[in-house]
């Protein structure tokens, strides 16, 4: 990719689809089409892999390494310490999401829109994870977990948005649920890395990022992303370019009400895993009372997660595709969900532990592939999908920073975990109502 290749970034988009003069010089697919041929397996792998990578990346350190990291500069303060990095992580996830995404939109490469901002995002995200390894102090972690955040989501938000480029309306629910289950196989994957390097959390970062790199190289070179034509690209306003940020609700409410369901959903679901490593040492007292290390029953507790996320995801994607339905299966996934913050609540034993970790997977596998599916359905502009799917992601980025500010005073103040998991089930119960707002998808 040459410099002139990004000439203009950032900028807005116009309103209106502009032609792609790629279609004047005998191309058959432009980059601003909506799809019809549906994509091959080979794509959906590539696909499937970055998602994997970059949730190995993200939740090894999430649900372990952080922690662990913490307990190593003080362990009386360890809550306080992962809740100010994973916060401002996601903080700074806020605004590299969507920026990324606008960035993907406008970029005119000859290896496509997306396929670059996958390599420059992977790359920082590895670079970073190797420099945690030896973090000094919680400043240092802090800053350098901020650029895993950057890095992974600007990998991510392109990758996302190659969906709604490539695959057709009829296809989504099952690319979506397999694009999930990527997803959970990456986090079971950071789960794994965490157990296996036996708190070495330092060794862990550095699994971490090597799995991040090797997961975009089939991607990278078997993408078909279709060059945006440069005369398809406005010149630069800076006005124009943050204003695009602002999807209004009044003049697309579906979009606005598919956004605050994912963001209430994923706050109650943030919630639940956010303190589990403390949940199981703390309250369940895994080691004392089943002889169990609360580090590996994360890991056993993500395995059965992911093998449910994995079948209800795949299922879920592929029945939403034949119903030609969504709604009714984003509420009733919605609803499981909350149920299973209430068992980890009422149940702090093992048993109890396992029983929610099993339904979670059941809710929130069929949630990701068919929310996913009907989100890509209410975007506002075929212009602009890396930016408005930046702009929902910035729904799962958000609860990152808003769950550990609910959770902590839940943890600590008022009433310990039984009222955490009570208040995140109502909360992602809030989600389920309001999907029936939504008016343009059945």
């Amino acid at each position: 990719m040459s410099p002139s290749d990004l000439t203009g970034l950032p900028g807005s988009l116009p309103e209106r689809p502009v032609p792609d003069p790629a279609t004047s010089a005998g191309g058959t697919t432009t980059a601003l089409a909506e799809p019809v041929d549906r994509v091959r397996a080979l794509w959906i792998t590539g696909v499937v892999l970055v998602n994997l990578g970059i949730n190995a990346a993200f939740f090894g350190p999430i649900q372990v390494l952080l922690g662990q990291q913490a307990i190593h500069f003080d362990e009386g303060q360890k809550e306080a310490i992962l809740a100010l990095v994973t916060g401002c992580g996601a903080a700074v996830s806020l605004v590299a999401n969507p920026l990324f995404g606008a960035f993907s939109d406008r970029t005119a490469s000859r290896f496509g829109r997306r396929v670059p901002w996958v390599l420059v995002g992977a790359v920082l995200g590895a670079v970073a994870l190797v420099g945690l390894a030896g973090a000094p102090n919680v400043a240092v972690m802090t800053i350098l977990w901020c650029l895993v955040q950057a890095g992974c989501n600007g990998a991510y938000a392109a990758v996302t948005a190659a969906i709604p480029d490539r695959v057709p309306v009829p296809q989504r629910g099952t690319v979506g649920g397999l694009a999930a289950m990527g997803q959970t196989v990456g986090i079971l994957l950071g789960a794994v890395i965490a157990s296996v390097v036996a708190g070495n959390f330092a060794a862990g970062y550095l699994v971490c990022a090597a799995a991040l790199l090797a997961g975009v190289v089939l991607y990278l070179f078997k993408s078909d992303d279709a060059p945006l034509a440069p005369a398809a690209r406005p010149p630069f306003s800076l006005a124009a370019f943050a204003k695009g940020f602002w999807v209004s609700p009044v003049k697309y409410p579906d979009f606005a009400w598919a956004w605050l369901t994912r963001l209430l959903v994923n706050i109650g679901n943030h919630m639940v895993t956010l303190y589990l490593l403390f949940f199981l040492k703390d309250a369940v007292h895994l080691e004392q009372t089943q002889g169990i290390a609360p580090e590996f029953g994360v890991l056993i507790l993500t395995g059965l997660y992911a093998v449910m996320v994995i079948i209800t995801s795949v299922v879920g994607g592929a029945l939403s595709d034949r119903m030609g339905k969504r709604k009714p299966l984003v509420i009733v996934s919605s609803v499981v969900i909350a149920v299973a913050s209430l068992i980890l609540g009422f149940a702090p034993t093992w048993a109890g532990a396992i029983t929610g970790a099993v339904v979670l997977g059941v809710g929130f596998g069929a949630y990701l592939a068919v929310d996913f599916a009907l989100i890509t359905q209410v975007l506002p502009t075929a212009l602009d999908r890396g930016r408005d799917l930046g702009v929902i992601n910035v729904a799962n980025s958000l609860p990152q920073v808003i769950a550990p500010l609910i959770a902590f005073p839940f943890v600590t103040y008022l009433g310990g975990y039984v009222s955490l998991y009570v208040a995140a089930a109502v909360i992602g119960l809030l989600g389920a109502v309001f999907v029936v707002k939504i008016k343009s998808v059945a």
